[in-house]
This record gives structure tokens, C-alpha cells and sequence, in this order.
């Protein structure tokens, strides 16, 4: 089976990018706050390095698949058009008296355009030669969007996570990345890659809109060896982790999830900010903690009489409870002793949120020079790319690929690891 990822260090074979577009190029700046941005971003620049990142991951050997073609693709077939359109233009979504017209203007649009619109959002202008006397649409000025775009796209693993053979369609926590589950669902459900072999749906399947039960791929790392470490973060409920443990065990795509508390407050971490797995027994840990991590093992219902139940245990020691769970000694904790506001400076921009290609490799924002160069000292091959404008997103090459397929990680003897 060739959707599959049994490791998140294991070879990449193939990903699941989203190259920027509309989303961003349309973006008023009095709106980036609303959206979840912290600032506007140059798309050219954007789309100049993301292209780079496509290029090298191609260049070893990564077979790169955009989703918005894919989206595309799918929007050919009447039958996936509809359920897209019924999830997306809807009276909660865009207001009842504006559900006819938009209706009517993205069943009338080719798929590359109604991509466009789903992305990247409709603007009141482009309803113009509508007549209709809704309270919404009087409210909004020529330039504003009826139908909001998605500048989170970028991040294609946010709403989606391969672990072992099967698929996690995240429910976002945030209003506007909600409707990226739908592009990412209406993919695996119509898309002939992913109908061509069957595959299981770990949690999200058809599931109505969030609001505690929230997931973000970020947050997910497939360990390997049965295990999956998930951070709860502000886009990481308890709940969330809790139905998609139930649901990894009730299936057997699972056996044991260790869930990390990250810390809370400015900037925000995701589990791949703290920690990237880089090696099937080495994690880079961002140094400057205040406390250590707390974490706990969650593992099935121990009685016949709580099969649909959850056994939780506090952990003593986060990369003890890694090591047990990949059955490794010793677990290698790479951690960089910069200036702390060196440190801090990468964390904002998620510089340590990097993507293994393969055991020992990875993919690094080229600005990360003290983090780059510690990792190299330490035998890791980095392979830099620019993200001068990707950067302002607060997301690392990690967070911009959605892996569908991944080896295996080889791993170096147990007892020749060491903690650094």
C-alpha cells in the first residue's frame, strides 16, 4: 500500500503542498488580523521560495502533488462539486439571503475558477450585477469578501495527518481554516489517488464543525513502532485527542498516543516548534523552557467492560516515555544553546518546525544559521531554502507538507544513543 506513513522521520516519498495564491494576493492589510496573519506577505517572494522548497524536495527523489490541483481535479465530477458546495455555501457560512446568487455563480464556474473562489475567496464586486436586499450585503463595502478566502492554505498539514495506513481530516480550531477540512475531505473522498486503494479515516469523517473536538497536524508526529506523540497546543483540544485515540484503537491503527502539554502564551507553540523528530531516535527540542514538558501515555481501556474507554498515565519523563514506546535505550535530545533572544527570534518564526526527508536530513529555513550549524556539528544533513516571506506566516517547511507516503525510519543502535 502506497498511502502510508509509518515514521516521521522515514524516507519521503510523496507530499501534499499548497502553493500560494489568490488567498494572499487579495488580502486588503486591515484584514490580516481577521484571517490569522500577522502581517501582509510579498506572494511573489512567497511563491518564488515555495517553489524552491517543491524544487528541492523533487531534487530527492519527493513526488510533490499541489492540493489546489487536485481540488481542481475533483471539482470536474458533479457529484463532489455538490457536496463541497452544500458544506460551503450555506446560511451559516455566507447568510441565507446570499445563498442563491453565490450558489448560482459557483455552479456556473469552471473548476479552475471555482478553485479560485473556494481559496481564495468571492468579493462583493464580483456579485455586482446581483439585486438583493440582504442585510449582510448592504452592511459590506464593494471590496469586502463574501465568501472569505483561506491564507492558511499554505500549511497543508494542518488539516490532515497520514498515520500508519490511514488519515486524520483535522478539524481546525479557528473559523477561518474550518472550510480547508472540506477541500481536504472532498480530496480523499473523490480524488482516483486516494479512491484508487482503500485507506481508513482515523477521525473526521463527515464530521460536522468543531468547536472543542479541534486537531491540528502540527501537533501530530507519527513515531513509529504503533506510536503516535501529539501536542496539546491552542489548536490541540484534550477532546480532539481523545476521539482520535479512541478511534486509532477501536481500529488497530494504533496502540499507544503519548500526549505533550505545550506551553501557552506569546508567540504560540505547535508540538513541531518545541520538537521535531529528525532520526527514528533523535528529537532537536527547542531549548529555553521554563518547565519541563508534562506528558502522558494513552493507551486502550484495560477491562472488557471499557472497550470504548481510555487509560491515561502521567509520564516522569517525556523522551523516557518515547524510548519505551519505540522500544529504543536511549533517545538522542539534539538542543542548541544560542543567546536566548536568538532562540526566541527562530521559535516566532517556527524555524524549528523542520521536515525530515529521511533519517539524518532535513529541510531548513536558510535564516536558522545557529540551529542549521548545531545540527550539523551533530552530523545532521540541513538542506536550507529561503522563507523571507513564507517565514511571516509563522510556519516551517514541517507545516507546509502534508506526507501521504513515508518508509520507515532506520535507526542507530539503541545503546549507542545518547541524550546530547
Amino acid at each position: 500500500m502506497s498511502l502510508h506513513v509509518d515514521s516521521d522521520a522515514g524516507r519521503l516519498r510523496q507530499v501534499l503542498l499548497h502553493r500560494p495564491g489568490a488567498e494572499l494576493s487579495r488580502l486588503p492589510p486591515d484584514t490580516v488580523r481577521d484571517l490569522s496573519l500577522e502581517s501582509t506577505v510579498w506572494v511573489e517572494g512567497a511563491r518564488a521560495e515555495h517553489d524552491a522548497f517543491a524544487q528541492v524536495l523533487r531534487d530527492r527523489g519527493v513526488t510533490v502533488h499541489y492540493v489546489a490541483d487536485l481540488v481542481t481535479e475533483v471539482l470536474e465530477q458533479p457529484e463532489a462539486r455538490d457536496w463541497v458546495l452544500d458544506r460551503v455555501v450555506t446560511d451559516d457560512a455566507v447568510g441565507p439571503t446570499l445563498v442563491p446568487p453565490l450558489r448560482k455563480l459557483t455552479e456556473q464556474a469552471d473548476s479552475e475558477r471555482l478553485t479560485d473562489y473556494l481559496i481564495g475567496g468571492i468579493l462583493k464586486s464580483e456579485l455586482a450585477h446581483v439585486t438583493t436586499n440582504g442585510l449582510r450585503w448592504e452592511l459590506m463595502n464593494r471590496d469586502g469578501f463574501l465568501l472569505a478566502p483561506l491564507p492558511a492554505s499554505v500549511f497543508a498539514r494542518t488539516t490532515s495527518t497520514w498515520i500508519f495506513g490511514g488519515v486524520s481530516i483535522n478539524p481546525p480550531a479557528t473559523p477561518a481554516q474550518r472550510r480547508m477540512s472540506v477541500h481536504t475531505h472532498a480530496v480523499y473522498a473523490f480524488h482516483p489517488m486516494f479512491t484508487a486503494e482503500p485507506f481508513e479515516v482515523w477521525y473526521g469523517a463527515d464530521v460536522p464543525p468543531q468547536t472543542w473536538a479541534v486537531l491540528d497536524g502540527a501537533d501530530i508526529h507519527v513515531l513509529g513502532n504503533g506510536a503516535v506523540l501529539v501536542g496539546l497546543s491552542a489548536g490541540t483540544s484534550a477532546i480532539g485527542v481523545e476521539k482520535l485515540a479512541r478511534s486509532l484503537f477501536a481500529t488497530g491503527g494504533a496502540g499507544k498516543v503519548i500526549a505533550v502539554e505545550l506551553p501557552h502564551g506569546a508567540p504560540p507553540m505547535q508540538l513541531d516548534t518545541m520538537m521535531t523528530m529528525i532520526s527514528a531516535d533523535s528529537f532537536l527540542m527547542y531549548p529555553y523552557l521554563e518547565d519541563t514538558p508534562r506528558s502522558w501515555t494513552v493507551l486502550p481501556g484495560s477491562t472488557p467492560d471499557d472497550l470504548d474507554g481510555l487509560e491515561v498515565t502521567g509520564n516522569d519523563d517525556l523522551f523516557e516515555s518515547i524510548g519505551e514506546a519505540l522500544d529504543l535505550e536511549k533517545v538522542g535530545v539534539l538542543q542548541v544553546d544560542p543567546d536566548i533572544r536568538a532562540a526566541e527570534h527562530e521559535q516566532w518564526d517556527d524555524g524549528n518546525s523542520f521536515l525530515a526527508i529521511e533519517p539524518g536530513v532535513v529541510v531548513s529555513y536558510e535564516r536558522n544559521v545557529t540551529t542549521n550549524a548545531y545540527l550539523r556539528r551533530h552530523g545532521v544533513e540541513v538542506v536550507p531554502i529561503a522563507g523571507s516571506e513564507l517565514a511571516r506566516r509563522r510556519g516551517g517547511p514541517r507545516s507546509m507538507a502534508c506526507p501521504v507516503e513515508r518508509d520507515p525510519a532506520e535507526r542507530a543502535t539503541p545503546s549507542r544513543r545518547e541524550a546530547v
